[in-house]
């Protein structure tokens, strides 16, 4: 597969992660599959978690391919971005082309990036998943590797204004042990199993975050923050 424009644009990434100064603390990479596919499944809590949790994969050489919402496909700069960099459309009207598109992907020994909660949860807690995750890891036979992003809402986020400036924010991220479900699991179960240990690892994610979360708007509630109550804890 020819990859002229994903070296560039991590290149692009990485000067801007310079620029705004991050303290990016990245765990796990033990956990990371120097070959085959799998499912990367990861929180969502910024606008920049794309290109973050993808810079935690680099070292080990392998480039996330994302799913991404049709509209993001659509836009002049970007769509011959994420087309040249192979990642998914996602169609919400025709969802079956990009589980298929997924599926293929996954078999070819590809890493599938995807947010199983969907939308960016403004409560920073982890919200319901859905089921799409588990079915394609479940499809493929391929592992599911829960990856946690933490400090990333600081900087640009559903409902604030982004914050551009050298601030020098933490970010940290987590790479989970692999999971692998079998076709005879239930998938509500699957799927509960999945949430739990994301839950446990943005626990452990935020106990070691060196910036103290009480009063802050970007914290949850659960940890003396200001961000809205969560609606399915």
């Amino acid at each position: 597969m020819s990859e002229l424009v994903y070296p560039p644009v991590i290149g692009v990434a990485k000067l801007f992660w310079r620029y705004l100064g991050l303290k990016l603390t990245i765990t796990g990479e033990e956990n990371i599959p120097h070959k085959g596919g799998a499912i990367i499944a990861i929180n969502h809590i910024g606008y920049l978690d794309f290109a973050l949790s993808g810079t935690a994969f680099l070292p080990a050489n392998r480039f996330i391919r994302f799913m991404a919402k049709k509209e993001i496909f659509d836009n002049k700069i970007a769509g011959p971005l994420m087309r040249g960099m192979h990642h998914i459309n996602v169609d919400r009207a025709n969802g079956s082309a990009s589980f298929v598109a997924a599926l293929r992907a996954l078999r070819a020994g590809e890493l599938i990036g995807i947010f199983p909660e969907a939308t960016i949860s403004k409560s920073f807690e982890i919200k319901e998943l859905k089921t799409g995750v588990v079915r394609l890891a479940m499809g493929a036979g391929v592992p599911v590797i829960p990856t946690i992003i933490w400090g990333s809402q600081r900087i640009w986020t559903k409902g604030r204004k982004r914050n551009l400036k050298r601030a020098h924010v933490p970010i940290h991220i987590s790479i989970g042990e692999p999971i692998t479900f079998t076709k005879d699991q239930d998938v509500a179960a699957a799927e509960e199993m999945l949430r739990t240990t994301m839950k446990k690892m943005l626990d452990q994610v935020q106990t070691a975050y060196p910036d103290a979360h009480a009063g802050q708007w970007w914290a949850p509630l659960r940890l003396g923050g200001t961000a809205p109550a969560p609606l399915n804890l």
